[in-house]
């Protein structure tokens, strides 16, 4: 098994310290709901450590909350109401978001908020002050960038190149231009907490460094979030953490998503070119969603858009269909073997987490299934190792009351269900009417084919016709 590093810049052999791999990500500022681009990110890392279980390790997973920022209080301040307020209201938005999403919330997982941990913030705070790696300042305290010698190793920037970067901006009270705030003197109308330095609160990098030490310990197996994360934010991760503990590496893994992109940008809160999860579900299904975003690398940029959803969306009808099929020998005599696709998807998968080769391995897997189904052969349990891959290791939940799709009938007029000897006053399947199209083409009656065709045109289903049958989806 190899993941890339963004460290190293290669895919390395993936050997954790222990039993337990031991996984930090990166969490939301909650100040307004969660959209697309948070969800690729937290469905990227659900898959992973639905994977490395389906691989039988034991994982620790820690995602905080920074539910404290500037713009967390610049929004509550402009609504008129408390920071801890619109701070936790989002929170639980962004909750709700991922549980409609199939994402894993376990008993034993931790979601730290800030505020909650301000102590062990301070504790890391002092630590780095009487180590000479911080210095106090008109009651602000700065990480001196130029005592962490390896500084922008993981950016791969040199400090003279980040000199005219983010970093070097801010207050004339620092040493150095590139350091960067630990701790932030009050001002007012800002909430605020005691410390040595007097009442602040804490910068955003510190926050992060903090939690994970607390709940992960000195060393982390992995380390995950946006690429935009990169720089800051990561990289002075990296200068504080190990200063502080004075062990390397702080992370053996630096695991970084690509990221969405709508009209050209990324899509960000702060830009307002953005889609809601909440949006998205309304027209696609968790599964849907799911597969559109894993049908690309997890490090690859991922263009939001409907025409990309629509194929996901048709992708997950031909999963539905499949493992709703009966098993045409009734689970009796020889069975198809799945093993190669299992083994092809486990391959892809143990390739830095490739979810698209992966997803292809199982759409392989269900084509082969309906040919095997289709000759009369054993399927039961080729489907269940499809749907044991795709719920596993994807997070799909494969439920049919979210494809309504299957279901759908249509209603004809007398003359029609006389004319293509079906029953009149109940409305009937599509699969019925396919059937019958199927039964016309067969005995060369053309016409009364391409008039089903039609019928069902008119009532917004769409039909293909493939070697492998005839495959139909509802059009928009």
């Amino acid at each position: 098994m190899k993941i890339y590093s963004t460290l190293s810049g290669k895919k390395e052999e993936f050997s954790p310290q222990g039993d337990e791999v031991k996984i930090y990500v990166c969490g939301v500022t909650p100040y307004s709901d969660a959209h697309i681009g948070h969800a690729m990110s937290y469905i990227i890392f659900d898959v992973i450590r639905r994977y490395l279980r389906y691989k039988k390790y034991t994982v620790r997973y820690v995602q905080n909350v920074t539910d404290i920022d500037d713009k967390i209080i610049d929004r509550a301040n402009k609504l008129g109401i408390a920071p801890g307020e619109l701070a936790e209201k989002y929170t639980q938005s962004y909750f709700d978001d991922m549980d409609a999403l199939n994402i894993i919330r376990a008993e034993t997982d931790e979601y730290p908020k800030a505020t909650d941990e301000i102590p062990k913030i301070i504790e890391v705070i002092q630590g780095l002050i009487d180590k000479g790696h911080a210095y106090p300042a008109g009651g602000s305290v700065y990480f001196r960038v130029r005592s962490a010698t390896d500084y922008g190793k993981l950016s791969h920037r040199s400090l003279d190149a980040m000199r005219a970067g983010e970093c070097a901006i801010g207050s004339q009270e620092k040493e150095d231009a590139m350091d960067f705030v630990l701790w932030k003197a009050t001002k007012p109308g800002e909430p605020y907490w005691e410390s040595p330095w007097g009442q602040g609160r804490p910068g955003w990098h510190i926050e992060c460094s903090a939690m994970s030490l607390k709940y992960l310990g000195d060393t982390l197996d992995i380390h995950g979030g946006g690429q935009d994360l990169i720089f800051p934010h990561h990289e002075n991760e990296i200068a504080q953490s190990e200063s502080f503990t004075g062990k390397k590496p702080f992370v053996r893994y630096w695991l970084h998503n690509g990221l969405v992109q709508l009209g050209g940008d990324k899509m960000s809160k702060s830009l307002g070119n953005l889609i809601t999860i909440k949006e998205a579900l309304k027209k696609y299904s968790a599964d849907a969603i799911r597969v559109f975003i894993l049908n690309s690398h997890y490090r690859s940029p991922l263009t939001y858009s409907e025409e990309g959803l629509e194929a996901a969306k048709s992708a997950e009808e031909r999963l539905l269909r499949l493992v709703s099929r009966d098993d045409p020998a009734g689970g009796k005599g020889e069975a198809f073997d799945a093993k190669p696709y299992e083994e092809q998807f486990i391959e892809a998968m143990d390739d830095d987490f490739n979810t698209a080769k992966a997803l292809g391995a199982l759409f392989e897997l269900a084509s082969a299934i309906n040919q095997a189904g289709d000759a009369g052969v054993s399927i039961a349990q080729a489907q269940g190792v499809l749907v044991s891959l795709a719920r596993e290791v994807l997070g799909l939940t494969l439920r049919q009351k979210e494809a309504v799709d299957v279901t759908v009938a249509v209603s004809l007029s007398p003359q029609e269900a006389k004319q293509w000897g079906l029953s009149a006053g109940e409305p009937v399947s599509v699969e019925a009417l396919i059937s019958r199209r199927n039964q016309f083409r067969k005995d060369g009656q053309f016409q009364l084919a391409d008039d089903i065709r039609a019928r069902l045109d008119g009532a917004g289903i769409a039909l293909e016709d493939t070697a492998k049958g005839t495959v139909w989806k509802r059009r928009r």
